[in-house]
């Protein structure tokens, strides 16, 4: 199988419904609603068609495709600016010490601050891949599609770009977090607030909740427990990210407490690696082991995938088939990176 990525299309939305409906509670990108899908790739294709490079508020979609058969195994986004349409919030755990001299008693607690530090960064998300295609290296390609993306679109994104990952929520989709705190104010379950929030956004939150810090010792120890803790199946999707340069420093996701880390566009180690070279006209031999990861063209034309390549005088070497697979030619700019 080979499989490659390219931007969403409008009749991709009966594909991405399926995906969707396999992802689980707290997946707010890829909300299980026809309606909402087709909003979302519509924003996406308006994104791509975009003339201009400064970022505004676009949505970039991109989805996995097997070539032999089109099928549609995974999906990946990038937000280029948040904060466009609303302020984006998330909490900020830090520490704050009292002590009182009479007591002779040095307290530190941990506390909530609700911020906007995150408005106008970029942010990548909706990651998912079916989930019998993860034990076939294929989430790694899908995941650093988006830095390629970036690195040959950078003027359309700016200096930092975050990724929220999904809370820690049980096997019946309760998150302790929002039973809490967030529930405290919305008097709803967290199935029903998950539905809105990927529905709607988690503006609703932002609108309701307490604005004060909010002392984490006066949560209960459940949702102290998860503060900061990503669902499990996130774990190997925190993990690229550090591969990635991404770092935690304490922000948490309003709405289940998953963690919010960040990084720096130009010091993203595929974005920092990556080469452009033309395509040399010697071919590599056919049936090597994969090397690289590669990308092609512009916005609509866009296109990664990974394959075997070796950098010569003349440029990057390919096998014959992936050039032909891919529509190359001798002299054609792309961008590589090692796998």
């Amino acid at each position: 199988m080979v499989w490659f990525i390219r931007p969403a299309r409008a009749d991709d939305v009966d594909a991405l419904l399926v995906l969707a409906g396999q992802t689980g509670g707290g997946f707010t990108n890829l909300p299980p609603d026809r309606e909402a899908l087709a909003r979302r790739i519509g924003w996406s294709c308006e994104s791509f068609a975009r003339e201009g490079a400064l970022p505004q508020d676009e949505l970039y979609m991109l989805l996995m495709e097997e070539a032999e058969t089109g099928r549609i195994g995974g999906s990946a986004m990038i937000f280029s600016r948040l904060g466009g349409e609303w302020p984006f919030y998330t909490y900020k755990l830090a520490t704050v010490n009292q002590t009182s001299k009479e007591l002779g008693r040095n307290i530190t607690m941990e506390v909530l601050h609700l911020t906007n530090d995150f408005n106008g960064a970029a942010e990548v998300g909706g990651l998912f891949l079916l989930p019998e295609l993860r034990a076939e290296g294929l989430g790694r390609l899908l995941a650093r599609s988006r830095y390629l993306f970036m690195a040959r679109h950078r003027a359309r994104f700016p200096t930092r770009v975050v990724a929220e990952l999904r809370g820690w929520h049980d096997a019946e989709g309760n998150s302790p977090f929002w039973d809490g705190l967030g529930r405290k104010f919305f008097e709803m379950p967290f199935q029903e607030a998950d539905r809105f929030n990927s529905l709607h956004g988690n503006q609703f939150i932002a609108d309701l909740m307490p604005k004060y810090p909010i002392y984490t010792a006066l949560l209960p120890e459940e949702a102290r427990a998860v503060i900061g803790k990503p669902h499990d199946t996130g774990v190997p999707a925190l993990k690229l990210l550090e591969k990635e340069g991404f770092i935690y420093e304490g922000y948490v996701d309003i709405f289940d407490g998953g963690p919010t880390v960040f990084g720096y566009i130009d010091n993203i180690r595929t974005v920092r690696q990556s080469r452009a070279l033309p395509v040399a006209d010697a071919a590599l031999p056919e049936g090597g082991a994969v090397t690289s990861l590669l990308a092609k063209g512009t916005l609509q034309d866009f296109r990664a995938w990974q394959s075997s390549a070796a950098e010569t005088a003349q440029g990057l070497s390919l096998t014959a088939s992936e050039t032909e697979l891919h529509g190359l030619h001798a002299g054609e700019t792309i961008s590589h990176v090692a796998a």
